[in-house]
């Protein structure tokens, strides 16, 4: 059989890639595999070793070509510094989405291009539409799975080289490809961690970059409750590791008010303050290219909105205002987060986001 252009398979070494490799070979392309690494420390959360002893050994047993690439000097400049900057702002970064685009679908893409290839691969759970010359990316089939969130922010040009084979899977479906093929990784754990950084305790991880900034905790009345060691260690919503207890529900971070470096708790999690319905957006970034048109000839567009990612769909109103973008949600949406992601949705197709941030009193 005659094979088709080469494709290159991001292979990180889990089940998904592999998956994805061996999907295509079967379809008649020519497949080589590109193994990245973008995190190196000694610390034994850092699984970099390993996944690139699974990717050897996935691509053994699929007899195809493995490359490999560093690009954690472009990782830690362009995505974990970034990050590093938000959380000293006292937002909430996620570097997933920012790895995305440039490492992912830029660093690596780039790369493999210069390798040969025609396409690239990779296991993410999404799927790309062509429809009348316009590309959409949609969301994987598998909503459990689903990683269009975290996608929303390649470049669209890049879409029309890129594949995602497991997109119309399950992740079941694709656990029990890989057994039945006999990959050795068919049983290995899905990584949780943040991209690249591994499934290490984040606060401690945290503090070799960001020393402490001790301050107050506070309730709502101004009332002295505590002490936190640095507003860049807590998140809007969250209840863990707040070192504080009493009488009445647990305690809830509403706010982080950088001018006094003071932290804000709440009781109980249905309190008022952890509930917001409108939200502003910057940073604005659309997959399609007609959407920012749509909005300016129309006042509002409905939608359906992520604020952050396995969350429900909500329904909501947008508009473009001064500086970015209004987000009216047509129910209170629980702990919206300052430096988060929102993500737009017509059915499945994602639209595109932004970034949450701070405007006015009266979102608040």
């Amino acid at each position: 059989m005659k094979k088709k252009g080469l494709i290159i398979v991001g292979m990180s070494g889990g089940v998904d890639s592999a998956v994805s490799a061996s999907m295509l070979i079967e379809q008649g392309y020519a497949v080589e595999a590109l193994h990245m690494t973008n995190w190196e420390d000694d610390e034994p959360y850092c699984t970099a070793a390993q996944d690139l002893q699974d990717a050897r050994q996935v691509c053994k047993e699929l007899g195809i070509a493995l490359h490999h690439v560093n690009f954690s000097k472009e990782y830690k400049e362009k995505v974990f510094n970034k990050a590093l900057e938000e959380f000293d702002q006292g937002l909430t970064p996620n570097p997933d989405v920012l790895c995305n685009r440039i490492i992912k679908f830029a660093e690596f893409t780039n790369y493999a291009f210069r390798l040969g290839a025609k396409k690239v691969a990779t296991g993410h759970y999404a799927r790309i539409e062509n429809r009348k010359e316009k590309l959409s990316l949609l969301k994987g089939l598998d909503k459990s799975k689903d990683q269009s969130y975290f996608l929303h922010a390649i470049n669209p040009s890049i879409m029309r080289s890129v594949l995602f084979p497991i997109g119309h899977t399950t992740k079941q479906e694709v656990r029990e490809y890989a057994n039945k093929k006999g990959l050795p990784n068919h049983d290995k754990p899905d990584s949780t961690g943040i991209c690249f950084v591994g499934e290490r305790p984040f606060k401690e991880f945290l503090k070799t970059f960001l020393p402490p900034k001790p301050g107050l905790i506070v309730s709502e009345e101004g009332k002295e409750l505590g002490t936190h060691e640095g507003l860049m260690y807590f998140t809007i919503g969250q209840r863990k590791d707040l070192g504080i207890g009493g009488p009445g529900e647990p305690w809830y971070v509403a706010d982080k008010d950088m001018s006094t470096n003071r932290l804000l708790v709440v009781q109980g999690r249905n309190h008022s303050r952890l509930w917001k319905q409108k939200v502003f957006v910057e940073n604005l970034h659309w997959l399609d290219p007609d959407i920012k048109g749509v909005l300016e000839n129309k006042q509002t567009l409905g939608c359906f909105a992520k604020n952050r990612y396995r969350q429900k769909d909500a329904k909501c109103e947008i508009r473009i205002i001064a500086g970015g973008l209004e987000v009216d949600f047509n129910e209170p949406q629980w702990a919206i987060t300052y430096g988060q992601y929102i993500v737009f949705y017509l059915g499945d197709k994602c639209l595109g986001g932004g970034k949450i941030m701070p405007k006015y009193c009266e979102l608040d």
